[in-house]
């Protein structure tokens, strides 16, 4: 094993176009690694190429071109193994009605081929919270137990990397605290999360690093820390004391003026001082009642990076 769990080289993955119309390339080249024992973001704008890529990896879409490698196994040389290495909660509730969960983690390990003496379904369902629904059919969860299942569902064969397709999407806020503990406690324990979310602040406060993905190519890859860095753009909030006769002017600094009577001054933090703002407020014979600041977030960044590619 290398210090990767995942290692991708030049894929590729072309859809054939319907009858008279021309292929459609959904991933143009990407070369992307994963360390191992990380929490990963996988973002991009719908039809980037994130769904693609995920079945790729849980062997559900044959590549066009590429070379995938999942915890040490080439997936073209060893697709048995690599395949048993990862496990994938998808974002549709694809469940069997008339199994229950109990039921429906052993049909599971079955398939992977775990041996009965070392299934553990039990304290699966005690993980996600499921243990009291053991026994009950599967068409009587409701929409966020379905989602706790699939999540037991993943993880039924022990695998290395977990993949998280959008696993908040449209659950309560009791559901989402309770399978984010799950993935930090999984974590903790050395499994590899890869995580896919439209709730770019749940990927600031998750992820170790992040890559971004647009039309089918790599458009960053780095820390979430080093992404949030690209935009040094910084935003000093002022509250005046009285309402200003005139606004501070300066060189690289942008003023508006909010609805709630605030100022809101924007400039370079990397070529520009806090200090020289604050003189230019004070030049404009403003006093200051408050002051916060406010830097760019993830969102910034991802529309920055999707914007005008």
């Amino acid at each position: 094993m290398s210090e990767n769990a995942i290692e991708i080289r030049g894929l590729e993955k072309t859809y054939a176009g319907r009858k008279g119309e021309p292929a459609k390339p959904a991933l143009t080249g990407i070369d992307l690694d994963i360390p191992a024992g990380s929490v990963f973001g996988l973002l991009g704008p719908n039809g980037a190429g994130k769904s693609t890529l995920i079945n790729i990896l849980a062997g559900l879409v044959v590549k066009s071109a590429g070379q995938v490698t999942i915890w040490g196994f080439d997936q073209d040389v060893n697709p048995r193994q690599s395949r048993a290495a990862i496990g994938v909660m998808p974002q549709e509730l694809n469940l069997d009605p008339f199994f229950a969960p109990r039921a429906a983690l052993e049909v599971q390990a079955g398939l992977y081929g775990v041996p009965k003496s070392k299934r553990r379904s039990d304290e699966i369902l005690r993980l996600v919270g499921l243990e009291d629904k053991a026994d009950a059919y599967a068409r009587t969860l409701s929409g966020g137990m379905r989602r706790r299942l699939l999540l037991a569902k993943a993880l039924v064969h022990h695998p290395h990397v977990l993949v998280l397709d959008e696993p908040t999407a449209g659950v309560d806020i009791e559901l989402r605290q309770m399978l984010w503990e799950n993935v930090r406690r999984l974590n903790d324990e050395g499994m590899t999360i890869i995580l896919t979310t439209h709730y770019l602040e749940e990927a600031e406060e998750m992820c170790d690093e992040i890559a971004i993905i647009n039309r089918g190519s790599l458009v960053a890859r780095d820390t979430t820390a080093n992404l949030l860095g690209r935009l040094d753009g910084k935003t000093m909030v002022i509250e005046p004391n009285d309402t200003p006769k005139r606004l501070p002017e300066a060189d690289g600094i942008e003023v508006q003026t909010r609805p709630d009577g605030t100022l809101a001054l924007t400039y370079n933090s990397s070529q520009m001082p806090a200090e020289t703002v604050l003189a230019a407020v004070r030049d404009a014979g403003i006093h200051i009642r408050d002051v916060r600041t406010e830097q760019a977030d993830l969102q910034d960044v991802f529309l920055e990076l999707t914007r005008s590619r």
